[in-house]
């Protein structure tokens, strides 16, 4: 549970699949599965880095012992149990939701990849870039927070790291325009023979309300027509104590005059919608009756 244990053995289990991955298709189950465990090591790095008890199961009473300096009233330390790849992706997600790109779907093929490997010895090979480049791009940010060294961690394969991610944003870029294109079309369809009064009185009923059913969405201009869009997202506390304010994070968008749906990994390549949104709430709904505790601060920086 020492959080510098963990960042090495990220580290080796992440060099190990990149060996595997440039082997070829032949080695592309190694490649998937010991990248899956390399993020989960660094994603649990993290974690414990703030405190141990974040990377246990908390119904494991024995566990919790060991992560709170109470391990001698506890079994054995190789009794430990703890979080695997999804939950530990998700509590860091909810405590980087800015700096994460990867969300809970996004996360999906690289989980299934390594789990089917690891229990059933399946993978289709067709998914491995595509597989990891996710978690590349998951890495990334998490190695920054941690102040590690990218070079140090990616060694020989940063070039290799540096293509693929490249590549995955460049077919993201292609796929966001392409969404905007077939949109505006539909718009056209749809209002181009209306008056512009006419037209103005239609969308101001049709996009009043969010189409998107998710626990809170905002309002937000719509990249293909102009419109008024939604989008969806979590709600997160932040700030410093005293002075938070309740912001939602974006992780999708439905315009329901042009139709235009984007999911989370294409919201950064169209203008402002990745961005968070205040919200008007107060965050000690939030947060309960004590002011939250600032992440930096409480990390030591």
């Amino acid at each position: 549970m020492d959080s510098e244990q963990l960042k090495s053995s990220s580290q080796r289990w992440m060099n190990a699949a990149l060996a595997a991955f440039v082997e070829g298709t032949e080695s592309y189950d190694f490649a998937v599965h010991h990248a899956g465990v390399a993020t989960e090591h660094l994603l649990k790095a993290y974690l414990a880095g703030i405190h141990p008890a974040l990377i246990v199961d908390g119904r494991h009473f024995d566990s919790l012992l060991h992560a709170t300096g109470l391990g001698s009233h506890a079994a054995p330390l190789t009794k430990v149990k703890t979080i695997g790849l999804a939950e530990a992706h998700e509590r860091v997600l909810r405590l980087l939701p800015r700096k994460i790109p990867i969300d809970k779907k996004a996360l999906e093929p690289l989980a299934d990849a390594r789990n089917g490997v690891a229990h059933s010895a399946i993978h289709d090979s067709a998914q491995a870039e595509a597989v990891f480049t996710v978690c590349l791009r998951l890495v990334d940010p998490v190695l920054e927070e941690l102040k590690v060294d990218p070079n140090g961690y990616w060694g020989p394969y940063r070039v290799l790291h540096d293509k693929l991610v490249d590549e995955q944003v460049r077919q993201e870029r292609v796929a966001a325009e392409a969404l905007l294109v077939k949109a505006r079309s539909l718009f056209e369809q749809r209002f181009g023979h209306m008056s512009r009064k006419e037209r103005d009185v239609v969308l101001a009923a049709i996009t009043s309300q969010p189409m998107i059913t998710m626990s809170r969405e905002a309002p937000k201009q719509c990249p293909a027509c102009g419109s008024q869009g939604w989008v969806a997202g979590l709600v997160n506390v932040q700030g410093v104590a005293g002075q938070e304010g309740v912001y939602l994070v974006p992780y999708g968008f439905h315009c329901a005059a042009c139709d235009l749906e984007v999911s989370s990994k294409l919201l950064f390549h169209l203008g402002d919608l990745d961005e968070d949104v205040l919200l008007d709430d107060d965050p000690y709904d939030y947060v309960g009756d004590e002011p939250p505790v600032d992440e930096d601060v409480y990390r030591g920086r």
